[in-house]
């Protein structure tokens, strides 16, 4: 199944090139310019990933990071953003960012971080699956409930 992925990234050059290479991995990619566009979109739900920069017009990352996690949402993010001091890596994080990536930075790097979120999570339903059949298999561990 193809994977859907959400930029809210506020520069037209970054976005655009994030959606070039993003779409090379035969990845869907929907884009948002702007805090609130943002927000509305990864709230709606049905992505796989939110590649999220931290200084937006109308709301900023932090509050779309927190708002979308104090509803519950599951979704991976992974923050993309000139903020690079320790603090705001940490904050981020912290917060529930699942990777940080600093400003400048290297498109096989972002594709590399991102298909590892998605091995995760993809390891995350197996188990999950597995558990409500009454077996947790994780690589060649297998561990039966019953």
């Amino acid at each position: 199944m193809q994977k859907k992925i959400l930029v809210v990234e506020d520069n037209a050059e970054l976005s655009d090139l994030l959606l070039l290479h993003l779409s090379d991995q035969f990845w869907q990619v929907d884009l948002a310019r702007d805090g609130f566009t943002g927000y509305k979109k990864a709230a709606g739900g049905g992505y796989d990933l939110i590649v999220l920069d931290i200084m937006l017009p109308g709301m900023d990352g932090i509050e779309i990071l927190k708002s979308i996690r104090g509803m519950g949402l599951v979704i991976p993010v992974l923050m993309l953003t000139s903020k690079s001091s320790e603090i705001d890596r940490i904050l981020g994080i912290e917060l529930g960012a699942d990777d940080y990536i600093t400003k400048p930075f290297s498109i096989r790097e972002l594709v590399a971080r991102i298909k590892s979120i998605f091995r995760r999570m993809e390891n995350l339903s197996v188990i999950k699956k597995s558990a409500s059949e009454s077996i947790i298999q994780a690589g060649g561990l297998v561990i039966s409930i019953s």
